[in-house]
């Protein structure tokens, strides 16, 4: 699975086409930290007049981020050995960040308005495939951080609904 998850990168990276370079080096650069996720979370609380969206998608950003760099620091992946785009990244590989953040609010805006379920996931995936793209990561290292963002947003989701279920019932009267 490795040597595959090795060739992939490779392949990805030896047919990269230069007129696209500057919009996966940006996607990954707005993808960073998951400004481009909480910038958009902030736009659509402030329309619809729902702050906790913001909220949602800040911690599930945080929380992914946070669970990313932990695997980071137990997992000792080395980035791959190509030249990559953008800005140079020296920590370790596995799982991608960017992937981690990115799904994890892509899928906190989707469970707040499904009708933008679509462009949000394709977001998501242009994002984690700019981190292949540029060459800053393994494609296992994308498919993980992917995963760990559902998994981190979807943890949050369920928590929020226990509360929601949990409190007590207000007095009518």
């Amino acid at each position: 699975m490795i040597s595959l998850d090795k060739h992939l990168e490779h392949f990805i990276v030896d047919h990269r086409t230069g007129w696209l370079d500057w919009f996966f080096i940006g996607l990954s650069r707005v993808g960073t930290l998951g400004v481009v996720w909480i910038v958009i979370a902030a736009v659509l609380a402030a329309l619809w007049r729902r702050p906790w969206l913001l909220a949602g998608v800040v911690v599930a950003d945080l929380a992914a981020d946070a669970l990313a760099e932990l695997g980071k620091t137990i997992i000792d992946r080395h980035r791959p050995f190509v030249t990559q785009l953008g800005a140079k990244t020296s920590t370790h590989s596995f799982p991608s960040g960017h992937s981690a953040t990115s799904f994890a609010c892509a899928t906190m805006l989707a469970a707040a308005s499904p009708r933008l379920r679509v462009p949000v996931y394709v977001l998501a995936a242009l994002i984690a495939f700019s981190r292949l793209y540029n060459g800053d990561h393994f494609p296992l290292d994308v498919l993980a951080g992917s995963a760990l963002g559902v998994l981190v947003a979807t943890a949050l989701l369920r928590l929020g609904a226990i509360r929601r279920r949990s409190r007590p019932a207000q007095p009518t009267g």
